[in-house]
């Protein structure tokens, strides 16, 4: 079917005087097309970007984070140098008193101690404490009046920094006392097993 009023393949035909509708219509669908279009571009766009933003961000944290690990421990190590510049200064002394050599490692003691606090570096004495294998290592064990399981010597104080272990305390934990001959809770005549 061809002439005025034919619609296109599959569409009825057009009544008269409706063919400026129809280009009404297009036009319409034209400029919609056109909104849309221009409103894809605009976020894709918006996408590119937010994209570009995500990759700086992850890089510089990467950066950062690299940063982190490299210079991690400048101040630690820049509140050291004092204490490494009073060693120094004591070993260059020519003519030095036992009495003042004594203070001298005494004050550089303190200013150890001082690096360590500021940095959150604990000792771990545990002295009669009872023994923790997380931040004690056993050496050896003795019979001990003390309560068994419980730390008799500190060979050597173990650190923290912050709340992790830095290094475990030396120590030797009590066991208990061994009876010589009969044990009065056994049956008469037996000895203490094993």
């Amino acid at each position: 079917m061809s002439g005025p009023g034919a619609g296109a393949a599959g569409q009825p035909p057009l009544p008269e005087g409706e063919e400026g509708g129809a280009e009404a219509r297009v036009a319409e669908l034209e400029a919609l097309l056109a909104d849309a279009s221009a409103e894809a571009s605009k976020a894709r766009e918006e996408w590119l970007r937010a994209k570009a933003d995500t990759e700086n961000v992850r890089r510089r944290s990467q950066e950062d984070v690299a940063k982190a690990h490299r210079y991690g421990l400048e101040g630690f190590a820049g509140a050291l140098l004092a204490v490494k510049d009073s060693l120094d200064a004591a070993l260059t002394v020519e003519n030095t008193s036992i009495e003042s050599f004594k203070e001298g490692v005494e004050l550089t003691a303190r200013q150890l101690e001082s690096v360590f606090q500021k940095f959150q570096v604990s000792p771990i004495d545990p002295q009669g404490q009872k023994f923790d294998p997380h931040r004690h290592q056993a050496i050896s064990q003795v019979e001990s009046d003390q309560e068994p399981g419980s730390v008799v010597t500190v060979l050597q104080k173990g650190y923290l920094l912050h709340d992790r272990v830095l290094r475990p305390a030396l120590v030797i934990v009590a066991k208990a006392l061994e009876s010589t001959g009969n044990n009065p809770t056994s049956p008469a005549g037996t000895e203490n097993p094993k």
